[in-house]
C-alpha cells in the first residue's frame, strides 16, 4: 500500500512528529510505502521526497514588507504552492491513501482537493483541537475555555486568544469560519482519528460528524523503554517550557517542598522566566537541562524517580505520559481533559487540580515518600503499556481503517 503521509514538520519538534515518524518506520517494515508530504526546514530528515516540500514559513516572523505579510496570510488559509505539490506529488508516485496529521497553516487544507480530485482517501488524526479552537488548546488565561463553542470565533479575537495578538486572532477565527462554512475537513476527510475518548466527545460537540470519528490512541514501541529497577534522586518534567504546559504551576510547588529535587528538560518562551523566579525565590532543587534527546534523555528518564504533567490545558493523548509508563515511572499528572484515561489516579500514578501548586507538591511530596509505591507503580504502568498501547496492538488497528476505508467500509465507532 502507499500511503502519502502529511505533517507540517519533518524534523524532531514534539509529540506529533513523535508519532509521524514512528508510523513511517512501522509501516515501511511492514512492507508498506510511505510517501512523506511537509515544509522544507533546515533541520528536517533527509527524504528523496523533499523536493516536493512545501516553502518554510515562519509564523512567527514579523519582519519583512505589507505584501509579504499579507500572502502568508492568505497561505495560511489556503496554500496554492501546497496544492500544487500535492498534485504533483500524486502524479509522480500514485498513492492509494493519504493519512494526514497537523496540517494547518504551514501546509494548509489546500492538499484536499488535489486528493479528492484524484478519489485517494483520506484519513486525519487530530493530535490537537485546532478544527474547534482557534487557538488549538481550549484554553484562556491560563484556564480551560470553550466560550467559542466550535462557532462563535470572533469571541477568540475579543480576547486576543492567539499569540495575545488582535492580527494573529483575527487571522485565525476568519480561518475557521471560512473552512466551518465551506465544510473543508467535513467533507475533504473520511475517518478522524482522534486520541482519547474525551476528544471524541469534544469534537463530537463541535461540529464534526460523529460516525466519521475513529477513536485510536497513540502507541509506543515498548521495546524501546527499558524499565530501571533503580530509582534516582530527582522527579523529572520533559517538555516545552510554555504556559500550558503548567511548569510555573510545577516551579511553584517546588518551593513548598525543597527536599525534592526537579529536573526540567525543555526549551520554550517561559525559560528566562523561570530562571528568574528561581533565582529570586533561591530556589535550590529546580535544575534546567534546556532540550534533551536520544541516548541522554533515556538516561535521563531511566534514572529519574517518577515523571510530572502539570499541563492546564486539554490533552488527547501526551506521549510523555505514556513513554514515563513505558519506561516505568508513574505520572503525577493534572485531572484535564483525556489525561485521566492514560493516568488511573493511585494505581501508576496521582492526578491533581490542575493549576494548584499546594496539590501539586503534596501528591509529589506523598509519592516521593514511599519508594515501594513508586515501584508498584511503575510495574502497573508498564503493565498497562504493554497490554494498551504497544505498537503490536496500535498497527493491526490502523491498518484495518485503512484497508476498510480502501473497501468503502464503514470504519467509524459504532
Amino acid at each position: 500500500m502507499k500511503i502519502v503521509m502529511a505533517h507540517k514538520f519533518f524534523h524532531p519538534a514534539g509529540g506529533p512528529e513523535t508519532v509521524l515518524f514512528q508510523s513511517m518506520r512501522v509501516l515501511n517494515s511492514l512492507g508498506h510505502e510511505v510517501i512523506p508530504f511537509s515544509m522544507k526546514h533546515p533541520r528536517n530528515l533527509k527524504t528523496p521526497y523533499s523536493r516536493y516540500f512545501v516553502s518554510e514559513v515562519d509564523y512567527n516572523n514579523h519582519n519583512g514588507d505589507i505584501l509579504k505579510k499579507l500572502k502568508t496570510a492568505v497561505n495560511l488559509i489556503y496554500s496554492v504552492e501546497a496544492e500544487k505539490k500535492m498534485e504533483k506529488l500524486i502524479n509522480d508516485t500514485r498513492p492509494q491513501l493519504a493519512h494526514l496529521h497537523n496540517i494547518y497553516h504551514q501546509i494548509s487544507p489546500s492538499i484536499l482537493r488535489p486528493l479528492k480530485k484524484n478519489g485517494i482517501p483520506v484519513v486525519m488524526t487530530l493530535h490537537d483541537f485546532k478544527l474547534a479552537c482557534p487557538s488549538y488548546t481550549f484554553l484562556r488565561n491560563g484556564t480551560p475555555c470553550e466560550i467559542c463553542e466550535g462557532r462563535h470565533f470572533y469571541k477568540a479575537v475579543i480576547h486576543r486568544c492567539v499569540k495575545n495578538s488582535f492580527l494573529s486572532s483575527l487571522l485565525c477565527a476568519t480561518e475557521m469560519y471560512l473552512h466551518k462554512m465551506l465544510q473543508t475537513y467535513s467533507k475533504g476527510v473520511e475517518v478522524f482519528i482522534v486520541l482519547s475518548q474525551f476528544s471524541k466527545e469534544k469534537m463530537i460537540r463541535y461540529g464534526l460528524p460523529e460516525e466519521k470519528i475513529k477513536v485510536l490512541p497513540n502507541c509506543i514501541d515498548v521495546d524501546q523503554y527499558h524499565p530501571h529497577k533503580m530509582v534516582g534522586d530527582y522527579v523529572l518534567f520533559l517538555g516545552k517550557l510554555s504556559e500550558k504546559n503548567g511548569i510555573f504551576t510545577l516551579v511553584q510547588a517546588m518551593k513548598h517542598i525543597p527536599e525534592v529535587k526537579l529536573k526540567v528538560a525543555g526549551e520554550g518562551e517561559m525559560g528566562p522566566l523561570l530562571k528568574e523566579y528561581v533565582a529570586k525565590e533561591g530556589l535550590k532543587n529546580v535544575e534546567f537541562l534546556g532540550f534533551v534527546t536520544g541516548e541522554k534523555l533515556a538516561k535521563l528518564m531511566q534514572g529519574c524517580y517518577f515523571t510530572v504533567f502539570p499541563s492546564l490545558c486539554y490533552h488527547n493523548c501526551p506521549m510523555s505520559v505514556l513513554e514515563s509508563l513505558a519506561s516505568g515511572k508513574p505520572v503525577v499528572a493534572s485531572n484535564l481533559g483525556s489525561v485521566p484515561e492514560f493516568v488511573e489516579d493511585g494505581v501508576d500514578g496521582f492526578l491533581f487540580e490542575a493549576g494548584d501548586p499546594t496539590d501539586l507538591a503534596e501528591k509529589i511530596e506523598y509519592l516521593y515518600r514511599k519508594p515501594h509505591l513508586v515501584k508498584k507503580m511503575g510495574t502497573a504502568g508498564r503493565m498497562k503499556i504493554e497490554d494498551n498501547f504497544s505498537s503490536e496492538t496500535y498497527y493491526p488497528r490502523l491498518l484495518k481503517i485503512y484497508q476498510r476505508l480502501l473497501q468503502g467500509g464503514r470504519v467509524a465507532d459504532s
